[in-house]
């Protein structure tokens, strides 16, 4: 499967070099979709903006913040930081640096993270995971552009462009008091939205390409790796729940277990069940919205989800609490229990006139 000569391709320096379940280590752009995201990324580059980049874990967020170093103009270096991976207790050393004795083991001054990417790209991943108590510390970072370190009264001035990025929704974590709503404003400048791999499915199979082209490289195989139909709408039917990574390691084992220059449905190791696709079953299309509410962290999830399940399926079938409870496959003394639970129960009749033979039905039933 060759790729098309206009495909335009991101990856990471050395990605061969490193694991394969840190992060994306491609993104291709070929669809108006992608192209559309890679004209705004172009032109956003060149400009200081700080720039917020939300998305999925294993989307490309780090891809993306790299992009726009490279087009920045900027002379220093472009230093990546997991907020997430950070001890509670050391993540202001880390940031903005410590002088010797600041604490117990500070045997020497040591600059931060922001002295060390002066003159270029702080690229702070997860910033959703950084404790509060330091948000304010960042906040003012970022609008007196210096830096103290821990230990030190003296501000050391620093030229640095911020970029962050997240894989929760950080206007719902202000509002839950989990994130500044000042830093939050701060770092929204310039938005990019990276949609998951199920959204834009037209890069799967360019994805993949790339992926069989460099492992196949990494493996020694010679010759061209075909995809065979089968083995590409098993890809693109799919959900990618663990977005692009994902799709590189089914592709790296899937060329070491291929035989004959062909990967095969079976050499995927994707299960049946989990396909989805934009027509192939109500499952896969719930997962995704459970996934959303969980990226979103979305508080009382399974009420939620229980409460929207019991008021949908009343209102589909007339407010009729006996249909509706055949249709859920419970009891009508269960329903009228979570319709009142949830404030339902005076959207219908007490008792509907016709459904005497089924109630006396469900009279032995307990609640």
């Amino acid at each position: 499967m060759s790729q098309p000569p206009h495909l335009k391709v991101l990856t990471l320096p050395n990605a061969g070099e490193l694991a394969l379940s840190i992060r994306a280590k491609a993104m291709t752009f070929s669809d108006k979709r992608s192209l559309e995201l890679l004209g705004y990324l172009e032109r956003l580059a060149p400009t200081e903006a700080t720039v917020l980049i939300v998305g999925e874990t294993g989307t490309g967020k780090e891809l993306v913040a790299r992009f726009i170093h490279e087009h920045s103009g900027r002379s220093g270096p472009f230093v990546a930081v997991n907020c997430g991976a950070l001890s509670e207790t050391l993540i202001e050393a880390e940031l903005f640096g410590h002088e010797s004795g600041a604490f117990t083991g500070a045997q020497q001054a040591r600059q931060g993270w922001f002295e060390a990417s002066d003159g270029g790209t702080l690229f702070l991943d997860e910033i959703g995971d950084m404790p509060l108590s330091l948000q304010g510390k960042l906040l003012r970072v970022l609008q007196e552009r210096c830096v103290v370190r821990v230990g030190s009264r003296k501000p050391t001035p620093i030229d640095v462009r911020l970029v962050a990025a997240t894989n929760v929704d950080l206007a719902r974590a202000v509002d839950n008091e989990h994130f500044r709503r000042d830093l939050y404003y701060r770092i929204n400048v310039a938005p990019v939205n990276l949609p998951p791999l199920r959204e834009r499915r037209e890069e799967v199979l360019p994805l993949a390409a790339h992926f069989i082209a460099a492992y196949g490289r990494k493996l020694g195989l010679a010759g061209g790796i075909a995809l065979t139909r089968e083995a590409e709408r098993r890809l693109l039917a799919y959900d990618w729940p663990g977005n692009i990574r994902e799709l590189e390691n089914v592709i790296h084992f899937a060329l070491i277990m291929c035989r004959e220059q062909r990967i095969d449905a079976a050499d995927l190791r994707l299960p049946a069940s989990a396909e989805s696709g934009a027509a192939s079953g109500w499952e896969a299309q719930l997962a995704a919205v459970v996934r959303k509410m969980l990226a979103e962290e979305s508080p009382a999830l399974y009420e939620n989800v229980e409460r929207v399940l019991v008021a949908t399926v009343f209102a589909e079938c007339g407010c009729n609490q006996v249909r509706s409870a055949k249709q859920l496959g419970i009891s009508r003394n269960i329903l009228r229990s979570q319709l009142k639970r949830f404030g339902l129960l005076g959207k219908g009749d007490a008792f509907e006139p016709g459904d005497e033979d089924a109630a006396l039905g469900e009279s032995a039933i307990p609640i």
